[in-house]
């Protein structure tokens, strides 16, 4: 598979780590309109991560990692950029920027084969996928853009269908306790939203999330039946969804734990659903490549059918890697 990436911020960076000297997988392009000096130094520096392993230097129009030379554009309009002569097989859109139809196509107007979003995408014409959730027939997609959702879906959406289909969901809430982001302020100062306008290392900021309504999209039989809000917090990384639901049916703290445990032994969880019974906390979980860890220590059960499950996700470096699997099964 060639592989180009579009914006390389947090998510474009690491998932060209995730994809890099992996079998079957040749990045051939990145797309950003920051130049190689910076791209450089900000792909080898990390700081949650550290320091990349590999060797990591640049030229006017490379990067260059452990000897190998990737092309790096600075292309506003991507309908401009040379996928077709690069004969690129899966564009990954991480700007943010280009998340609708619309924009989205612009890649396979410049000869990319298909494109995923990493990110909700704008508007109801874009399939979404969730690995292990609805990913069975992403091969077969016939439209040549999908979007892999949200992080906090992809966390989620995992532990809402071993819900679903262990013991039914009558309707739930979730309150995804996540790490600050890029589209915060760093000191006070103005933004559309008058909450993440605030400091973001210095406060608790209450904001919205569209993550709960879109498993919707993918798992039907929740559709108008979960919401929920996010709460931003002074971490770089590592966020915990904390997930209330009215089952269908009684159930034990135990029963419950036994399906999550069940669920993460099985193929079709693997690398997806884990679960932890030690006392862990959020800085235990960087560079962790699971979608949702479940805490089974802080599962907990009131009058039968009213359940609490927490979920740990690296937010960033776990959403990467279901980004470039997504791409894998896509390209099939």
């Amino acid at each position: 598979m060639r592989l180009a990436i579009n914006g390389f911020g947090r998510i474009g960076r690491h998932a060209f780590k995730a994809a890099f000297g992996r079998k079957g997988i040749q990045i051939v392009g990145i797309n950003d309109l920051t130049d190689t000096k910076t791209l450089a130094h900000l792909f080898k520096h990390d700081t949650a991560y550290r320091a990349y392993d590999l060797e990591v230097s640049y030229d006017e129009k490379n990067l260059i990692i452990k000897g190998k030379k990737i092309p790096v554009f600075a292309e506003k309009d991507p309908s401009q950029l040379p996928w077709g002569k690069l004969k690129v097989d899966v564009v990954l859109e991480c700007t943010g920027r280009f998340t609708d139809k619309a924009g989205a196509e612009l890649h396979v107007k410049a000869g990319a084969k298909k494109v995923i979003i990493s990110a909700p995408a704008k508007g109801t014409d874009i399939p979404t996928y969730v690995r292990a959730v609805n990913c069975g027939k992403v091969g077969r997609e016939k439209s040549l853009v999908i979007n892999n959702a949200s992080c906090t879906t992809n966390c989620i959406a995992p532990v809402m269908a071993v819900l679903e289909e262990k013991f039914g969901i009558a309707k739930a809430m979730l309150n995804t306790i996540h790490a600050y982001t890029a589209d915060q302020n760093l000191q006070d100062g103005p933004h559309k939203d008058l909450r993440r306008a605030r400091a973001a290392a210095e406060n608790i900021v209450p904001t919205s999330t569209g993550a709960a309504k879109a498993v919707g999209e993918v798992m039907e039989s929740v559709v108008g039946k979960f919401d929920g809000l996010a709460i931003r917090v002074p971490v770089v990384t590592v966020s915990l969804s904390d997930i209330t639901v009215v089952l269908k049916k009684k159930v034990t703290k135990e029963e419950v734990n036994k399906a999550f445990t069940t669920a993460s032994q099985t193929s079709r969880f693997a690398g997806v659903l884990a679960v932890t019974n030690e006392p862990l906390v959020s800085t235990d979980f960087i560079g962790n490549t699971n979608s949702a860890t479940v805490d089974l220590f802080l599962t907990n059960v009131v009058d039968g059918d009213l359940v609490k499950v927490i979920a740990w996700y690296d937010n960033e470096y776990g959403y990467a890697q279901r980004l470039i699997e997504m791409a894998w099964l896509f390209n099939k």
